[in-house]
């Protein structure tokens, strides 16, 4: 399932870069002015993703990343089409790489916190999800220009595909997916904002990573992790 979505990904990027270039073409060469443009219609996003709320002993190692792409549907609110709603579909992969080790025993999983005295080379969990984010924008941009500010908020429904956890180590790897535990929903809010096709990107998760099921093997704590993603996000006609 994961390779299928990074093919996915890479595929739909190429085109739609290809599409931007021709568009940004015809409409240098375009002197009439198209009333009834809309900006913003597809993004790419890479995120570096951060777990709020974690529990003592759990910390972040190595780079845990976020590819994200999608459409969304532009549609001004008024006559100077510098203000729109945005509602959109896409897909995203999200790895975290930290020290919570996920395990199965007899049909049960397991959560601990890896100490020092355990050796291993990676211990993470990937999230890939159906996005649906849904913006309030505002731009400079008129039909002519397309090099303009931005800052477009809102919030992002995610509905988790699939899941897996991976440990390296010692005394044996594991290898989990599909993991119950995992909220099927995520939600959380967005803030973009840049110059150009480039822009600053900001999620925070409302919602947790795991649902009440989830709880440390050894206190019975839940475990009520969410996450926090920064980064760029390119916005692409």
């Amino acid at each position: 399932m994961k390779y299928v979505l990074y093919v996915i990904i890479a595929l739909m990027g190429i085109q739609i870069l290809e599409a931007q270039n021709a568009l940004e073409t015809e409409k240098k060469s375009d002197s009439i002015v198209d009333e009834n443009y809309r900006e913003d219609q597809f993004y790419l996003s890479v995120t570096y993703n951060l777990l709020g709320r974690k529990l003592d002993g759990v910390s972040q190692s190595g780079f845990s990343s976020g590819f994200h792409f999608g459409f969304i549907r532009d549609m001004p609110i008024n006559t100077k089409r510098n203000i729109a709603i945005g509602v959109g579909l896409g897909l995203s992969t999200n790895s975290y790489n930290q020290t919570l080790l996920i395990s199965e025993d007899n049909g049960v999983t397991n959560y601990t916190i890896l100490d020092d005295d355990t050796t291993f080379s990676k211990n993470k969990f990937t999230t890939y999800l159906l996005e649906m984010p849904i913006e309030f924008r505002w731009r400079t941009s008129t039909s002519t220009d397309y090099d303009f500010w931005r800052i477009y908020t809102g919030i992002k429904l995610g509905y988790v595909l699939y899941n897996s956890s991976k440990f390296d180590g010692s005394p044996n790897d594991i290898k989990l997916s599909n993991i119950d535990d995992f909220n099927k929903l995520q939600y959380g809010l967005t803030l973009s904002a840049g110059y150009s096709n480039v822009s600053f990107h900001f999620y925070y998760a409302l919602n947790s990573i795991f649902d009440s099921n989830a709880k440390l093997s050894t206190t019975n704590q839940s475990i009520d992790m969410n996450v926090v993603k920064i980064g760029l996000i390119f916005y692409i006609l």
